[in-house]
């Protein structure tokens, strides 16, 4: 499934968003990108560099999007486990995530993203492993 930009627009303004500067750009065919471009808030400890957490937050939400964009209605996911490797200080934004959902295999599915800064650059590198859950209430439903 591929997200509208309707749809999107209605998941970017949540609150986690919008305070740590996420934008989730495009979600479909098991691909996500996501934008970041980082408050001075969540730069610390130093001015204009997005805190490592913030960054892992971006990457495991963009993560996430990939995943969800290759469920059935009815399902969703949750990150069982997220390594991520930080390649070069997260100086010049906007920070761009492409993830991608590399296998799934009854309820687990893995993922890898990278993070670049906004010459391209790599900031960080990830994978990840996700359980697929049955919920109720669903971006997708």
């Amino acid at each position: 499934m591929t997200f509208t930009p309707d749809q999107l627009e209605q998941f970017n303004g949540n609150l986690l968003y919008a305070t740590v500067g996420i934008r989730i750009e495009k979600a479909g065919d098991g691909k996500a990108e996501a934008l970041l471009s980082p408050p001075a808030r969540v730069c610390w400890p130093f001015p204009g560099q997005p805190h490592g957490g913030v960054l892992f937050t971006i990457m495991d939400t963009t993560m996430a999007w990939a995943i969800q964009s290759v469920l059935a209605k009815g399902l969703s996911c949750t990150t069982i486990d997220l390594a991520i490797q930080y390649l070069a200080p997260a100086r010049e934004g906007p920070f761009i995530c492409r993830a991608e959902t590399t296998h799934q295999t009854g309820r687990l599915a893995f993922v890898r993203a990278d993070i670049l800064d906004a010459q391209e650059r790599p900031v960080a590198s990830g994978q990840g492993t996700f359980r697929i859950i049955k919920m109720d209430f669903l971006p997708n439903s």
